[in-house]
């Protein structure tokens, strides 16, 4: 029972922690005997909140209640004083600590749960000043959750882990787990794939030795990533530790029957399972063996290229409004996160491609068996962080019957499978044949589940009440004793009117005498005097009422309290038999979870496919790019959902020079569908490498092996870069890494700065992604100028957003077809946004003005006379006064005062040079 002292600390707090003077946390000398054994405790735990179980609520002291306080917005108290200080002091109560926890991890903080690991009533007897024993049992880390109310459960919650060995230029490994499944992975990586290798991940928390973070390149690499950063001792990264760490917890002599592995990849292994040793504090959770990934498997997709194209995220953040909300069409939280990880690790194997797209073929050859599956599909639990909790000792009587659910509702799934229509022709393909295999051979343990839980299941085992009644004799009979005792309570409370004629006489219970008999003071003293007081004997005398006991409700009370204890022991000792016998199939039941997901997935895209008249793409390892009626996915579903008539499909040719060119060269006005455009190819591949139908008449494409997107404007001032800074480094990466499988889009490059100054890096990048990148692409843009190149480059193709003037309007079409624009329509876009007529109607002026000048020069010939990219001598300028005063500048040594000093003096120096 929780005091009104300690419900009054959940209430807003008025009094901010900010305003607290920080308090060092003192040596537990001199303090309280629980106040001493809390900073003996923090001393261990220096780097993280301490939840300090005390009864009913977590408490935290000193600056971790500071802390807490201000970041959970509770009030801050008090309690006692040491060394002369008030101890501040903030709590939260234990069953709601999920929720707190939750927003300390979104806050960046890290929490160690330290419980009573032994109860009260033992402690006191060792003394009265005895404190109880405690001791940290799990720290928790934004990469180490397993609560549902802590995870989303349609996504993955990763623990990483990368290094580096050999120096410098040393291979990298990365490696990352799901502690809630028990998934775990790992890969060789690189310097110029890591970025994409971390963004593909998406870990929660990111392990990285210290000595690699003094690498400034990894450093900002890692720190871009996203997710919690973690610093870790390089000797956690030893690979020789690591093997020997790894074999111990499968149980194997090497680690070789799981794959070949890198120094680096072990390295990055061991650090996980010594970071999961170190927080789980020993607990090691079931983990399956590490899956290795080859360099290669998956499509490269960096960070930017994914929120260009807003994958998992729109651009305004939150799910809703990117693709993965639009195609998400699955039942199961297992099969949501299958599909999660699919999208944002689209395949470059096509044989693996292939069977995904047999599987959702095969779901669309009969919609009564599809909808039959999803149907049950959707009575499944999560099975895989059901099984996780209970190899962790944090699950309960609920995760067993999910258990039993789940792989109940596996069975129906793979005899529905086993038995499809007449009208079905041929057997299932092989992904759906493998899945509907995986979900047999558990009727003996799901006999087993039903047979032993309740209906209704309490959250955890220790509140008891979950072994179904019939299934346990002994159980059974304690329980009858605890169950009837209001019966037997109430025949001895007649027996007692009888005895004594007082029937106003109540048996009664609290949590401090337990039962005892109560009567009104005015027969007080007859239950005192003989010949009562030889039966009753008083216990307490209170202003209306006194109290008495017999030795019969003393021995009553006894073994009530026996059967009661004894019913939960039994119960506890069941559900860890139960527990035991659902983990000796853990491996089983985890491949049956992955079957379920796969199913789930299947039947989702195929659901898709139908309802909104997707394809299946041919996919191989050619170098074609041919798209037929392509459309975009979301766009396409937003405008039906607005009711605003139908999108416009537009078809995407990249197959080299006969059929159309690798590279178009897309112009046209602003709001005529350029960058749904370029987004909807890009997604498109995206769509048909992970295994899923496409929104598109027809599709081919040669395998891609990396992805760049740069579309849309965005500065990032936190780091001194603005838009036109952002737009060159994304495009500097693009023109470095491309290969002659790359899909690039392009959306006006250039166009930050001042008109010359991009048109030529538009021109030059252009030429550059035409001869030396060769890859496939789309490059959008409103230089028209660009149009002279394809007379020069082979494989570059003019295509234009499609328009129609009508009664001095513009109509946009939204439509690709071949040839160049001649006009960019701002003026027309300008007066639709609102500006004034005065504003547009001087600026329609002014352009033709320009256009005829423009129209009165000639056009920029191409340089012909020096190689492509070769190196051209340049000569050295004169150093005037201006020039030396920049060269003498150290931008990253000023204070923002000091540069703004610098810059009133050059401005000084050109107006004298002017």
């Amino acid at each position: 029972m929780s005091s009104p002292e300690s419900a009054c600390r959940m209430s807003p707090d008025l009094s901010r922690a900010s305003e607290f003077p920080a308090v060092e946390v003192p040596s537990p000398d001199g303090a309280s005997p629980v106040i001493a054994q809390f900073l003996t405790i923090k001393a261990q735990h220096k780097d993280v909140l301490l939840f300090f179980r005390m009864g009913d609520f977590y408490e935290l002291f000193f600056e971790d209640a500071g802390v807490a306080a201000g970041a959970l917005d509770i009030a801050l108290t008090k309690r006692g004083k040491h060394l002369g200080q008030d101890i501040p002091m903030c709590g939260v109560p234990v069953h709601a600590a999920d929720a707190y926890l939750a927003r300390l991890i979104c806050k960046g903080h890290k929490v160690a749960i330290c419980e009573q690991i032994e109860d009260p009533a033992e402690a006191r007897k060792r003394g009265s000043k005895a404190v109880v024993a405690r001791e940290v049992v799990r720290i928790v880390t934004p990469g180490t959750l397993t609560e549902d109310a802590l995870l989303s459960p349609a996504s993955h919650n990763f623990l990483a882990a990368v290094t580096r060995v050999g120096g410098e230029t040393g291979p990298m490994g990365l490696a990352w787990l799901d502690l809630s499944t028990g998934d775990c992975h790992v890969a060789p990586t690189a310097p110029d794939r890591l970025a994409a290798d971390l963004a593909r991940v998406g870990a929660g928390e990111l392990l990285v030795p210290d000595g690699l973070l003094a690498d400034a390149t990894i450093a900002r690499l890692v720190r871009e990533a996203g997710g919690a950063l973690t610093p870790v001792p390089q000797a956690r990264f030893d690979s020789e530790a690591a093997s020997a760490r790894l074999a111990a917890h499968y149980g194997v002599a090497a680690l070789d029957g799981f794959g070949t592995f890198s120094r680096a990849e072990r390295g990055a292994l061991g650090a996980l399972f010594d970071y999961l040793t170190l927080t789980q504090r020993g607990q090691m959770p079931r983990l399956r063996p590490p899956r290795r990934e080859d360099v290669g498997r998956t499509l490269l997709i960096d960070a930017q290229t994914r929120a260009n194209l807003e994958l998992v995220e729109s651009a305004g953040g939150g799910r809703r409004g990117g693709l993965l909300a639009e195609i998400d069409q699955t039942r199961t939280a297992s099969g949501a996160r299958l599909l999660c990880e699919r999208l944002v690790n689209p395949l470059t194997d096509v044989a693996e491609i292939v069977r995904r797209h047999d599987a959702i073929a095969f779901f669309l050859t009969d919609e009564t068996l599809r909808q039959r599956v999803e149907e049950t599909l959707r009575q499944v639990p999560d099975l895989a962080r059901a099984l996780q909790r209970l190899a962790l000792g944090r699950g309960g009587p609920r995760d067993l019957a999910a258990l039993a659910t789940g792989l109940r509702r596996g069975a129906d799934i793979a005899h529905i499978l086993a038995s499809p229509p007449a009208g079905l022709a041929g057997a299932p393909p092989v992904e759906i044949a493998e899945a509907a295999n995986a979900c047999r051979g558990f009727d003996t343990l799901t006999r087993l589940l039903e047979a032993a839980l309740a209906e209704d299941l309490p959250l955890a085992a220790r509140d008891g009440g979950f072994i179904r009644a019939g299934y346990h004799a002994a159980l059974d009979e304690v329980r009858s004793l605890r169950d009837e005792s209001r019966r037997v309570i109430l025949t001895l409370e007649a027996r007692y009117r009888d005895d004594t004629g007082i029937t106003s006489l109540k048996i009664r219970h609290n949590n401090v005498l337990g039962y005892f008999i109560e009567v009104t003071g005015t027969h007080a003293d007859r239950m005192m005097t003989a010949p009562l007081n030889a039966q009753f004997t008083h216990r307490q005398t209170l202003a209306s009422a006194a109290r008495f006991t017999t030795p019969d409700l003393a021995d009553l009370e006894s073994r009530i309290a026996r059967a009661g204890g004894h019913a939960l022991e039994i119960e506890l000792d069941l559900f860890r038999s139960l527990s035991a016998e659902a983990l000796r199939l853990a491996d089983e039941i985890g491949a049956a979870a992955d079957g379920l997901a796969r199913l789930d997935v299947a039947t989702a895209l195929a659901r898709l496919a139908k309802e909104r008249r997707w394809s299946r793409p041919h996919v191989d390892t050619s170098l074609v790019f041919n798209i037929e009626g392509g459309r975009h996915p979301v766009v396409e579903t937003a405008l039906a959902r607005q009711g605003e008539g139908p999108f416009v499909a537009n078809d995407c040719k990249l197959s080299g020079v006969d059929e159309g060119g690798r590279l178009w060269l897309v112009t046209g006005p602003n709001m005529a569908g350029k960058s749904t455009f370029l987004r909807q190819t890009a997604l498109i591949a995206v769509l048909a490498q992970m295994g899923a139908y496409v929104p598109a008449t027809r599709v081919e494409i040669g395998v891609v092996d990396r992805l760049f997107s740069r579309v849309g404007a965005a500065d990032d001032l936190a780091r001194g870069r603005s838009t036109f800074m952002v737009e060159m480094i994304e495009t500097a990466a693009i023109l470095n890494q491309a290969g002659p499988r790359a899909l690039v889009i392009l959306d006006e490059i250039g166009r930050g700065t001042a008109t010359y100054d991009g048109l030529s890096i538009a021109w030059a990048a252009l030429e550059h992604l035409h001869h030396v990148n060769r890859a496939r692409g789309l490059f959008a843009t409103h230089y028209h100028e660009l149009t002279q190149l394809t007379r020069t480059l082979d494989a570059l193709t003019p295509v234009t957003m499609r328009v129609r003037e009508w009664k001095g309007d513009v109509v946009f079409l939204h439509e690709v077809v071949p040839g160049t624009a001649d006009r960019s329509y701002g003026v027309h876009v300008a007066k639709l946004a609102g500006l004034p007529e005065a504003v547009i109607a001087r600026a329609e002026t002014v352009l033709a003005s320009l256009e005829q000048r423009a129209a009165e020069r000639p056009p920029i010939a191409p340089v012909d006379d020096l190689p492509l990219f070769a190196s051209r001598p340049v000569a050295k300028p004169s150093l005037d006064p201006l020039r030396e005063a920049l060269r003498a500048i150290a931008p990253d040594t000023l204070s923002p005062r000091e540069a703004l000093d610098q810059l009133y003096d050059l401005v000084a120096k050109a107006r004298q040079e002017l």
